[in-house]
């Protein structure tokens, strides 16, 4: 029987990796990007940037980045979840709440003050989901490219 297991994206995923990373940057891939964001994920010596799987069989059907950083207003990390993809083929099976689940105890483990994260406006899977995890604050989002 095969087993959904989450846990810590291991240097020897990164074929298994590519494909989810790919999905979840709808196929524009920098191949520069995609190797610094691999080595962070695996330099045993960073403690900001995580990533989790979810695995059956020997096969990865969903991916969560995270980063972990100070911020102003709390003594204690926060988290910031990045990237939740799980394979089109596995959707809507649970695998993406798992991972966050995951993820939250992690959180607590380390005792982060909290997690966040981003959706689009027009994910409504994601966004519904999301709405058993935390609370939805009305902030607008901004992005001002620098070099």
């Amino acid at each position: 029987m095969n087993k959904l297991i989450i846990r810590p994206l291991k240097f020897e995923d990164y074929s298994k990796w590519l494909p989810l990373w790919d999905g979840n940057n709808i196929g524009q891939r920098d191949e520069a990007v995609t190797a610094e964001t691999w080595k962070r994920l695996c330099d045993a010596r960073n403690t900001q940037v995580n990533g989790l799987c979810a695995e059956m069989g020997g096969r990865l059907l969903g991916i969560t980045h995270y980063i972990v950083h100070p911020t102003t207003g709390h003594i204690k990390p926060v988290c910031y979840m990045q990237d939740v993809y799980v394979d089109p083929d596995h959707r809507r099976k649970g695998i993406a709440r798992r991972m966050i689940e995951e993820l939250t105890k992690i959180g607590a483990r380390e005792k982060w003050a909290r997690m966040y994260w981003l959706t689009q406006v027009g994910n409504r899977e994601a966004k519904a989901m999301y709405e058993n995890f935390g609370v939805k604050l009305d902030f607008s989002f901004y992005v001002l490219p620098i070099g």
